[in-house]
């Protein structure tokens, strides 16, 4: 099996996988056309800068998926006997904490823009020879570069299901609803306009909140699974179903009175112990090996499988 797009994974999975590599180098080339275009209309409003800010931030989960897909292509070797797959864990926990810091100094800069009443101002400019709002631009710009984004997000999660990648996934969500941010610029431009002036800095605060918001997510779920947490779905929130597959699959052997699981995730891949209370004193190598290629071939996520026969079972696995 090829090596390049990263150990333990089936011809389907690996034509995934490029193809997520493809999107996220397809997204930091939107991101860098997103940032230019508002950098040329982006004003005095509070609102542009930080959706400008976030638009540079954008890119900090798609560069550390490529950067982790670069670790997670190497084999296992002794000084790393469970491979590289967690390298995906740590760049998610990296662009969490990331978006966290940044998003609380936007936060901090939005309120003292608003205690300090601060009333901002956008002028006009020249555009092929008539002289307009600029604030029309800003609008026209910020309208202009939500749909993308939104069609990124949608591809990015197709890939990111079957890939079972927790941080793509993340990066996917966060594109779908960039749409928030393009939205709540406008308003805080279109509040300047009619005089309104706290609109601008209220939607600066907006912006700096999802930010957060997508910080204190990913951070989160980067972390509990760096710990060990039980493996999990893609969202998190549930266990994962193939583990319920494994139990049904010990459950068959006709030597085995009681089991149990456990299993940690390791990026897109697993490590699962299996305890097994034997129904006889005696059990084969052949029969642990049987059951070892049996467990291997529920699913290609299943990365390593130990077991290990016990008296009786632990109370920290699942039965």
């Amino acid at each position: 099996m090829s090596q390049r797009y990263g150990t333990h994974l089936p011809a389907e999975q690996r034509d995934q996988l490029r193809k997520a590599a493809r999107l996220e180098w397809i997204s930091i080339g939107y991101a860098a056309c997103t940032v230019t275009l508002v950098a040329l209309v982006v004003g005095n409003s509070q609102a542009m800068r930080t959706a400008w800010v976030e638009d540079m931030l954008s890119v900090l989960p798609q560069l550390a998926f490529l950067i982790a897909l670069q670790f997670t292509r190497k084999s296992r070797r002794p000084s790393h006997p469970y491979g590289y797959h967690r390298s995906m864990g740590a760049g998610h926990l990296v662009a969490g904490v990331a978006l966290l810091t940044v998003g609380v100094i936007l936060a901090y800069e939005a309120v003292s823009a608003l205690l300090k009443a601060e009333h901002p101002t956008i002028g006009t400019m020249n555009l092929f020879g008539y002289t307009i709002w600029q604030g029309w631009l800003m609008m026209a710009v910020m309208a202009f570069i939500a749909a993308p984004a939104i069609v990124l997000g949608h591809l990015k999660i197709k890939a990111a299901k079957p890939l079972h990648n927790k941080l793509l996934y993340a990066d996917a969500s966060m594109a779908k609803a960039d749409w928030h941010t393009n939205v709540a610029s406008i308003v805080g431009v279109g509040g300047i306009a009619i005089g309104l002036w706290w609109l601008d800095s209220a939607a600066a605060l907006v912006i700096s909140a999802g930010i957060i918001l997508d910080g204190v997510k990913n951070t989160r779920s980067a972390t509990v699974d760096l710990l060990d947490r039980r493996a999990s779905g893609i969202d998190g929130k549930e266990a994962h179903p193939v583990l319920a597959d494994l139990e049904r699959t010990v459950d068959r052997v006709a030597w085995v009175k009681e089991s149990a699981i456990r299993a940690r995730e390791l990026g897109q891949v697993m490590h699962v112990e299996v305890f097994v209370v034997p129904s006889a004193e005696q059990i084969s190598l052949r029969q642990l090996n049987s059951l070892k290629k049996e467990l291997r071939e529920v699913d290609w996520k299943v990365y390593d499988v130990v077991i290990t026969p016990v008296v009786e079972l632990p109370d920290f696995a699942n039965r």
